[in-house]
């Protein structure tokens, strides 16, 4: 079986869930990477760190606290704490998701983040999600998934997730916001969003959530088995 799983993909691709079932499966650690940047981007607005100020934002996640304490609930994959607070329902905020993108390109943050990323993974039968992970994180992973879905069904999912948490907000408004997520995660200068060369592509649009794990799982077993 493969130590490490390294899964990327586009915000709203289904990555972390269908991650996080695939780890219950095999007995894995499941890491969210995301959630990290989520976590200093709301301690950065919370202490008014200007957004440009790589050198500042580099100390502050330097010295943060960020504890990830699972919870196997397909609902709520995680509780984060970040410095003891408990901010798991603050990371999806509208304010954390309009600047998540800025913060997480912060070259000073990136450098400080990857490194935890990987010290975390080094302890094997990982798997790790996030956006650069199979390209910058962990590039020698054993396997590694694209998991994507167009940027129609992307904001669908993410609409029944507001509507569902009783969050005001339109289709539309959701499509904007995956379309500039999108264009900024590629377009950085620092770890852009792109699938590695060896990834499995897995395209999730009319499959739910059993039959991407499915059909994960049909890969590790074949790569298992050569």
């Amino acid at each position: 079986m493969p130590r490490l799983i390294a899964v990327d993909g586009p915000a709203g691709s289904g990555k972390s869930t269908v991650s996080h079932l695939l780890a219950q499966r095999l007995g894995y650690l499941f890491i969210d990477t995301g959630i990290f940047y989520r976590a200093i981007t709301l301690l950065a607005l919370r202490q008014q760190i200007p957004l440009d100020d790589a050198e500042k934002l580099g100390e502050m996640t330097r010295v943060a606290q960020i504890e990830i304490r699972p919870e196997w609930d397909l609902e709520r994959q995680y509780r984060v704490l970040l410095d003891g607070e408990d901010v798991t329902d603050l990371l999806r905020s509208e304010e954390v998701e309009k600047y998540v993108s800025v913060v997480s390109a912060v070259p000073n943050v990136r450098h400080e983040l990857v490194q935890i990323q990987r010290q975390a993974a080094s302890k094997g039968k990982i798997i790790m999600v996030g956006r650069d992970i199979g390209t910058v994180v962990l590039p020698d992973a054993d396997i590694k998934f694209y998991i994507d879905a167009s940027i129609e069904e992307r904001a669908r999912r993410r609409f029944q997730q507001k509507v569902a948490n009783q969050e005001s907000v339109s289709l539309s408004e959701i499509e904007n916001q995956l379309y500039q997520r999108d264009k900024e995660d590629m377009k950085r200068k620092v770890s852009p969003l792109r699938r590695a060369d060896d990834a499995i592509y897995i395209l999730t649009d009319g499959m739910d959530v059993e039959a991407v794990v499915d059909a994960m799982l049909a890969h590790i077993e074949k790569v298992s088995a050569e």
